[in-house]
């Protein structure tokens, strides 16, 4: 039924927690995985001299979880037994470049986490995955946080 699915990464449990679904996915319909980090190149705007200098920490910052998260990916993706590629690109918006890397690669599904923000925090920093449902034109599936350990009652 799938024959590539795009898994957007950003190193959380969650985003793993996804990882893990698109590789149980891609083994039952014998599908290719991309596992992709998307870096938000203008993530503030800035005045003056210092914000060159800003930007400049932020992306090197950014290109190095970006290569963590996308190794951790890549791990799980291969312990699974997984045909999988990678890719960290950069986009104004993270949801856009997730949406426009599944024309790039040419998947046919998107499996991703939710962060599940609720109230004045989802109002306030929106949710990619909310953007991305609302944008893409493939089938997305989003997968919810794992669950947290109950804590130990003495």
């Amino acid at each position: 039924m799938f024959k590539h699915i795009l898994a957007p990464v950003d190193g959380s449990a969650t985003s793993m927690a996804a990882v893990d679904k698109a590789a149980e996915l891609a083994k039952a319909f014998g599908a290719v995985v991309t596992a992709v980090y998307v870096i938000d190149p203008y993530p503030f705007t800035g005045v003056g001299s210092e914000f060159a200098y800003g930007q400049d920490q932020y992306l090197n910052a950014a290109r190095a979880e970006a290569a963590a998260a996308i190794e951790g990916a890549a791990q799980r993706l291969q312990a699974a037994g997984v045909q999988a590629e990678t890719r960290v690109i950069e986009s104004h918006a993270v949801w856009r470049g997730i949406v426009e890397a599944t024309d790039s690669c040419g998947a046919d599904l998107i499996v991703m986490g939710s962060h599940g923000r609720r109230g004045l925090e989802r109002l306030v920093l929106g949710s990619v995955t909310q953007s991305v449902l609302s944008h893409s034109k493939i089938s997305t599936l989003v997968v919810r946080a794992p669950a947290a350990p109950a804590a130990a009652t003495a």
